[in-house]
C-alpha cells in the first residue's frame, strides 16, 4: 500500500557516527523524510511535528531510553517507536514492546537491512489506515448523488438516471465533458452508491504523470528495475483491489502503455515492472477525458479496441452554459458552503448579480462557478453580493464567445468589444490590432452593436 505523503522518521542517537549512518541510509528512498537527533531535549522540542516513526537508542547516556518511549506515546500513541539497542537482552526487549514499542533491533551487521524492512511494514501498515480513514470520511459524507451533483435541469437530470444505473452494476465507464465539469465527482457517486463502496476508491491523473514513471505508477515496481527504485512498490490498480479506479484524462496515455493497460483489463490480473509474478486483480474501472475518443482513434492517438473496453457505459456532462437553469442553484449551493465553512452568515445574490451570472457562459464551466462564487461572498460588504462583487475574467469570456454557436456577425461584435474592453476603449489601436478600418468600429457604435464604456 503506498503511503501518499512523505514518510517522516526522526533517529534520536548519540553516536553521531551511527546516526549519520542511519540518516544516509534511510535517506536512500525519496519517500523518506529523515531528521537526526543526539540528545533529548532537542527531540521532544521537535516531537510537534509528529514523525510517523521514530528510531530510539535505548541507551542515551545518562537518558533511559524506556522514559524516553513513554514521554513519546503519552504525546502522540500513533507515533510509532523502533528501538534500536547494543544489547540483545530478550526480557528488556519485552518490556519495551510491552511500553509500545512497535519492535527491538540490536545492533550488529544485520540491523540496517531489519531495519529497512520494519520500516517498510510499517509505511505499508500506516497507509492501509490512511486508505480506511479516508474510506470512513467518505462515507460520512451523504453521496446521494442528488445531493452532490447539484441541479435540476433536464441535462442533469439525464446524469442521475447514468449515474444510478451504472452503481448498480460493475459495468465500465467512461465519463465525457469539458474541464471544470465534474467528472472525478460523477466518478465517485458511482463508487460510493455501489457495492465496492468499502472498499478504495483510487484516482490517478494520466495527463499529470510523465509517461515514463506512468506504468510504475499504474502497475509497480520491483526493486531494482529502473535507477531510483530502491524498493518494492504497488501501484494504483493493486491498491484500487475490490474497489474502483478512476482513470482522468485517459487520452493522454501513450501507445505503447494503451496496449499493456488493454492486456490489463482483458486479462485482469498485472506484472509489476522488473517483475515477472502475476496478480489477479478485481477493480471497477471509470475513465474520463475531455477529448472525443472517436476523434483520436481516427487520428490513430488512441487504440480502437482499447477505446471499446473502455466505452462501456457512457456518461457525458453537459457544459455549464447548457444548464442555465442550473447556475443559480449552483451558486447558492457553493455560496452556503463557503459561509458554513468559513463560520460566515450567509449571503443572498442581488437580482442586477444574478443576471450577471446568468449572461455569462461560464468557460470553466462548475470550477470556474465555484471560484467566481467564493471570491464574490468575500469581496462582498453588505448581507447581499451585488453585481461589482462577481469579478468576471473578462480576458477568458472570448473563448466562451466562440465555444457558442452564433452568426459569423455576432462573432465579429463579440470580438471587437472584448478588445475594447481590454485595450480602455481606445478605437485606434483596437482597428490596428485587428487591422480594421476605425469608421467600422465607429459605425458599429453608432448602430449600437457596441457600446463603448462597459
Amino acid at each position: 500500500m503506498k503511503y501518499n505523503k512523505a514518510f517522516k522518521i526522526f533517529i534520536l542517537e548519540d553516536d553521531l557516527w551511527y546516526a549519520t549512518m542511519l540518516e544516509h541510509y534511510l535517506s536512500l528512498n525519496p519517500d523518506y523524510q529523515v531528521k537526526k537527533f543526539d540528545n533529548e531535549k532537542d527531540f521532544l522540542a521537535q516531537l510537534h511535528q509528529n514523525p510517523d516513526v521514530v528510531t530510539l537508542d535505548f541507551s542515551l547516556g545518562e537518558t533511559d531510553g524506556g522514559k524516553v518511549l513513554k514521554k513519546i506515546k503519552d504525546y502522540n500513541p500513533d507515533i510509532e517507536v523502533i528501538m534500536i539497542s547494543g544489547q540483545d537482552d530478550v526480557s528488556t526487549a519485552i518490556e519495551l514492546l510491552k511500553a509500545g514499542a512497535f519492535d527491538y533491533i540490536v545492533k550488529d551487521e544485520e540491523t540496517e537491512d531489519r531495519l529497512w524492512s520494519v520500516l517498510k511494514h510499517l509505511r505499508e501498515i500506516k497507509g492501509l489506515k490512511k486508505e480506511v480513514e479516508t474510506l470512513k470520511t467518505e462515507l460520512k459524507r451523504n453521496y446521494d448523488f442528488s445531493k452532490v451533483i447539484v441541479g435540476q435541469s433536464d441535462a442533469i437530470k439525464r446524469v442521475f438516471s447514468l449515474i444510478e444505473k451504472a452503481s448498480q452494476t460493475n459495468i465500465t465507464v467512461s465519463v465525457t465533458g469539458e474541464t471544470g465539469t465534474g467528472k472525478e465527482v460523477v466518478a465517485k457517486a458511482i463508487h460510493y452508491n455501489s457495492n465496492r463502496s468499502k472498499y478504495p476508491f483510487v484516482a490517478i491523473n494520466v495527463a499529470a504523470i510523465p509517461s515514463e514513471l506512468l506504468e510504475s505508477e499504474l502497475f509497480g515496481h520491483e526493486k531494482g528495475a529502473f535507477t531510483g527504485a530502491v524498493g518494492s512498490r504497488i501501484g494504483k490498480f493493486e491498491e484500487a483491489n475490490k474497489g474502483t479506479i478512476f482513470l482522468d484524462e485517459i487520452a493522454e496515455m501513450d501507445l505503447h502503455l494503451q496496449a499493456k493497460l488493454l492486456r490489463v483489463l482483458q486479462e485482469r490480473e498485472i506484472t509489476k515492472v522488473g517483475g515477472n509474478t502475476v496478480t489477479p486483480i478485481d477493480v471497477r474501472i471509470v475513465v474520463a477525458t475531455h477529448r472525443n475518443l472517436q476523434e483520436e482513434v481516427a487520428n490513430k492517438n488512441f487504440r480502437e479496441d482499447l477505446y471499446y473496453r473502455l466505452l462501456g457505459l457512457p456518461i457525458h456532462l453537459p457544459p455549464l452554459r447548457e444548464r442555465n437553469s442550473d447556475i443559480l442553484i449552483l451558486a447558492k449551493h457553493f455560496i452556503n458552503g463557503f459561509c458554513a465553512d468559513n463560520k460566515m452568515v450567509v449571503k443572498s445574490i442581488s437580482p442586477l448579480a444574478q443576471q450577471k451570472l446568468l449572461s455569462y457562459h461560464f468557460p470553466g464551466n462548475i470550477r470556474e462557478l465555484k471560484s467566481l462564487i467564493e471570491l464574490a461572498v468575500v469581496m462582498s460588504d453588505g448581507a447581499e453580493i451585488q453585481e461589482n462583487d462577481i469579478n468576471i475574467n473578462k480576458v477568458g469570456s472570448i473563448s466562451s464567445v466562440i465555444n457558442n454557436e452564433v452568426t459569423l456577425r455576432e462573432y465579429e461584435i463579440n470580438i471587437i468589444q472584448h478588445f475594447l474592453e481590454k485595450y480602455n476603449q481606445d478605437v485606434m489601436l483596437v482597428a490596428k490590432k485587428l487591422d480594421i478600418g476605425k469608421s467600422t468600429i465607429y459605425r458599429m457604435i453608432q448602430n449600437g452593436e457596441i457600446r463603448l464604456g462597459q
